[in-house]
Protein backbone atom coordinates (compact mmCIF):
# COMPACT_ATOMS: atom_id res chain seq x y z
CA UNK A 1 0.00 0.00 0.00
CA UNK A 2 1.20 3.76 -0.55
CA UNK A 3 -0.29 7.12 -0.24
CA UNK A 4 1.17 10.20 -1.68
CA UNK A 5 0.23 13.47 -1.96
CA UNK A 6 0.04 14.97 -5.68
CA UNK A 7 2.21 18.21 -4.64
CA UNK A 8 5.11 15.76 -3.55
CA UNK A 9 5.79 14.54 -6.92
CA UNK A 10 7.60 16.08 -9.44
CA UNK A 11 5.63 17.55 -12.88
CA UNK A 12 8.46 16.75 -15.32
CA UNK A 13 8.18 18.56 -18.83
CA UNK A 14 7.82 15.69 -22.21
CA UNK A 15 10.07 16.75 -25.05
CA UNK A 16 7.83 15.71 -27.89
CA UNK A 17 5.01 17.64 -27.07
CA UNK A 18 4.86 21.64 -26.39
CA UNK A 19 4.02 23.21 -23.22
CA UNK A 20 3.35 19.40 -21.96
CA UNK A 21 4.13 17.91 -18.63
CA UNK A 22 3.88 14.46 -16.83
CA UNK A 23 3.40 13.18 -13.07
CA UNK A 24 3.62 9.71 -12.58
CA UNK A 25 1.73 8.90 -9.76
CA UNK A 26 1.66 5.05 -9.08
CA UNK A 27 4.56 3.80 -11.28
CA UNK A 28 5.68 0.47 -12.63
CA UNK A 29 7.19 -0.80 -9.91
CA UNK A 30 4.71 0.63 -7.42
CA UNK A 31 1.45 -1.33 -9.34
CA UNK A 32 1.97 -4.78 -9.96
CA UNK A 33 -0.51 -4.48 -13.30
CA UNK A 34 -0.84 -0.67 -14.45
CA UNK A 35 0.77 2.46 -13.93
CA UNK A 36 -1.08 5.67 -13.11
CA UNK A 37 0.31 9.21 -14.72
CA UNK A 38 -1.30 12.24 -14.92
CA UNK A 39 -0.65 14.59 -17.75
CA UNK A 40 -1.07 18.25 -18.38
CA UNK A 41 -0.94 20.29 -21.59
CA UNK A 42 -1.15 24.36 -20.53
CA UNK A 43 -3.06 26.31 -23.08
CA UNK A 44 -1.75 26.35 -26.15
CA UNK A 45 0.08 23.61 -25.91
CA UNK A 46 -0.09 19.98 -28.01
CA UNK A 47 1.29 16.78 -27.47
CA UNK A 48 2.10 15.58 -31.74
CA UNK A 49 0.11 12.36 -33.16
CA UNK A 50 2.05 9.48 -31.43
CA UNK A 51 1.48 5.71 -31.18
CA UNK A 52 2.21 3.53 -27.97
CA UNK A 53 2.64 -0.44 -28.33
CA UNK A 54 0.16 -0.37 -24.95
CA UNK A 55 -3.14 0.62 -24.69
CA UNK A 56 -4.32 3.68 -22.61
CA UNK A 57 -7.25 4.37 -20.34
CA UNK A 58 -7.87 8.13 -19.92
CA UNK A 59 -10.29 10.36 -17.06
CA UNK A 60 -10.21 13.61 -18.10
CA UNK A 61 -9.95 16.52 -15.01
CA UNK A 62 -10.13 19.89 -16.39
CA UNK A 63 -9.63 21.98 -19.81
CA UNK A 64 -10.78 21.05 -23.01
CA UNK A 65 -8.74 19.34 -25.80
CA UNK A 66 -9.30 18.29 -29.42
CA UNK A 67 -8.46 14.24 -29.61
CA UNK A 68 -7.71 12.78 -32.79
CA UNK A 69 -8.09 8.84 -32.64
CA UNK A 70 -7.10 7.06 -35.60
CA UNK A 71 -9.10 8.46 -38.31
CA UNK A 72 -11.31 9.91 -35.47
CA UNK A 73 -11.21 13.82 -34.02
CA UNK A 74 -13.04 14.60 -30.85
CA UNK A 75 -13.00 17.32 -28.27
CA UNK A 76 -13.13 15.86 -24.70
CA UNK A 77 -13.35 18.06 -21.38
CA UNK A 78 -13.25 17.27 -18.11
CA UNK A 79 -15.18 13.98 -16.48
CA UNK A 80 -15.05 12.25 -20.13
CA UNK A 81 -13.65 9.31 -20.16
CA UNK A 82 -11.23 8.08 -22.99
CA UNK A 83 -9.91 4.77 -24.62
CA UNK A 84 -6.97 4.53 -26.32
CA UNK A 85 -5.93 1.52 -27.91
CA UNK A 86 -2.59 0.25 -28.59
CA UNK A 87 -0.60 0.86 -31.88
CA UNK A 88 -3.83 3.52 -33.10
CA UNK A 89 -2.05 6.87 -33.47
CA UNK A 90 -3.47 10.02 -30.96
CA UNK A 91 -2.73 13.34 -30.19
CA UNK A 92 -3.81 16.00 -27.96
CA UNK A 93 -4.36 19.78 -28.41
CA UNK A 94 -5.56 22.21 -25.89
CA UNK A 95 -8.86 24.17 -26.71
CA UNK A 96 -9.44 26.42 -23.83
CA UNK A 97 -7.25 28.63 -21.29
CA UNK A 98 -6.99 26.66 -18.45
CA UNK A 99 -4.79 23.64 -19.38
CA UNK A 100 -5.88 20.03 -20.10
CA UNK A 101 -5.28 17.82 -17.55
CA UNK A 102 -5.87 13.49 -17.55
CA UNK A 103 -5.36 10.56 -15.57
CA UNK A 104 -3.45 7.84 -17.70
CA UNK A 105 -3.82 4.16 -17.16
CA UNK A 106 -1.52 1.78 -19.24
CA UNK A 107 -0.40 -1.55 -18.28
CA UNK A 108 2.90 -2.17 -16.77
CA UNK A 109 4.92 -3.68 -20.24
CA UNK A 110 6.81 -2.28 -22.29
CA UNK A 111 5.61 0.80 -24.09
CA UNK A 112 7.34 1.80 -27.80
CA UNK A 113 6.16 5.08 -28.45
CA UNK A 114 6.31 6.59 -32.45
CA UNK A 115 6.10 9.81 -33.62
CA UNK A 116 3.76 9.76 -36.53
CA UNK A 117 4.85 11.55 -39.66
CA UNK A 118 1.61 14.23 -40.67
CA UNK A 119 1.01 15.47 -43.96
CA UNK A 120 1.93 19.05 -44.20
CA UNK A 121 -1.43 21.09 -44.90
Amino acid sequence: MSVKHLDTLPLEPISAGEKTSRQVLISAEEGPHFAMRRFVIDAGGFMPLHTNSVEHEQFCLGGEAEVIIGAETVIVKKNDVVYIPANVPHSYTTLSEEPFEFLCLVPNQEDVIEIVDQPDG
